[in-house]
């Protein structure tokens, strides 16, 4: 199978990634708080808007593509910063099996 060819000239978008870590509320609890790791440039596709009522209220789910460079410290459950925007990773993977490039699927949080 010949390597997928994808164009560096796509990532043009920055993006900081950004892990979860458990910050005390004081009460005996934890809130989740977002550090950032590192900033990369990655390549942003929308794929699909869901809306459901739930509880009388209207919720939709955002998902979007993202492809990056390949790099070990890319999980999931981790997210991207771009701007306001926090795209949290639901799964990666390697399109190709070539080492080059990730493909991560996200939820946008409203």
């Amino acid at each position: 199978m010949a390597p997928l060819f994808l164009d560096p000239g796509l990532l043009r978008h920055r993006a900081v990634l950004e892990a979860p870590t458990d910050v005390s509320d004081g009460a005996g609890g934890a809130e989740t708080a977002w550090q950032a790791l590192r900033a990369l440039s990655v390549h942003v596709e929308p794929v699909s808007v869901d809306a459901q009522e739930r509880f009388d209220r209207r919720e939709v789910t955002i998902t979007h593509r993202i492809i990056c460079r390949a790099a070990p410290d890319i999980e999931r459950g981790q997210s991207f910063r771009l701007g306001q925007r926090r795209l949290t990773i639901r799964s990666v993977h390697d399109p190709d099996e070539t080492g080059r490039y990730l493909v991560c699927r996200c939820e946008e949080e409203a």
